[in-house]
């Protein structure tokens, strides 16, 4: 049972990095090419523009990567972890 709510994590990390990555690159798009609706105080001076689409591609991959990489990292512990378990219990079966 253990083993499948960690395959089952492996998997929803994925599809949070993979939603993460799409999330920014919709949202740069949005602010640099000005999309959606004006809303009070959102005149042509509210920001925006391919400068700022592009800081938020920049900030946002520096994001999904730290964020993406400690959730792997935090499944990698557990698999190396699992697997000098299983070669330390081989080794202590061969003596």
């Amino acid at each position: 049972m253990r083993d499948l709510f960690i395959m089952a994590l492996d998997k929803v990390v994925g599809v949070i990095v993979v939603l993460l990555g799409l999330g920014i690159v919709i949202g740069a798009g949005v602010v640099s090419f000005g999309g959606g609706a004006m809303g009070p105080g959102m005149g042509p001076m509210a920001g925006g523009g391919p400068l700022a689409g592009l800081m938020i591609l920049i900030v946002g991959a520096i994001y999904l990567i730290l964020v993406g990489g400690f959730l792997y990292l935090g499944l990698g512990v557990y698999h190396n972890t699992r697997r000098t378990a299983e070669a330390v219990e081989k080794m202590a079966a061969g003596r």
